[in-house]
């Protein structure tokens, strides 16, 4: 079922309903006078990629490096220690204000 917003809200935060059309597969009609005047639904499925909550999955699964590659291996440990922390929602989950 698509979310209801009005035209206003739509232009202001439109990039934002992209994003949550492209990768949750949300559905928005655009209310405008009271009345539908468009849909914005997904083209495609969204197609779920990699992300950064994965990277220390992703690193324990790799195959043990040789005994020349310690340096590497050490460096690709770090850089998954110090990954920023992911929020639970997306920004346009936050913020995003819609209209009944």
């Amino acid at each position: 079922m698509a979310t209801e917003i009005s035209a206003t809200d739509a232009v202001r935060r439109f990039s934002e309903l992209l994003n949550a059309v492209r990768y949750r597969n949300d559905s928005f009609t655009v209310i405008r006078g009271g009345k539908p005047a468009a849909a914005i639904i997904p083209v495609e499925p969204a197609t779920m990629g990699r992300t950064l909550r994965e990277l220390n999955t992703i690193v324990e699964k790799l195959p043990h490096l040789n005994d020349d590659s310690e340096i590497f291996a050490g460096d690709v440990d770090k850089a998954a220690c110090v990954q920023p922390s992911v929020p639970e929602k997306p920004v346009w989950e936050q913020s995003l204000i819609v209209a009944r």
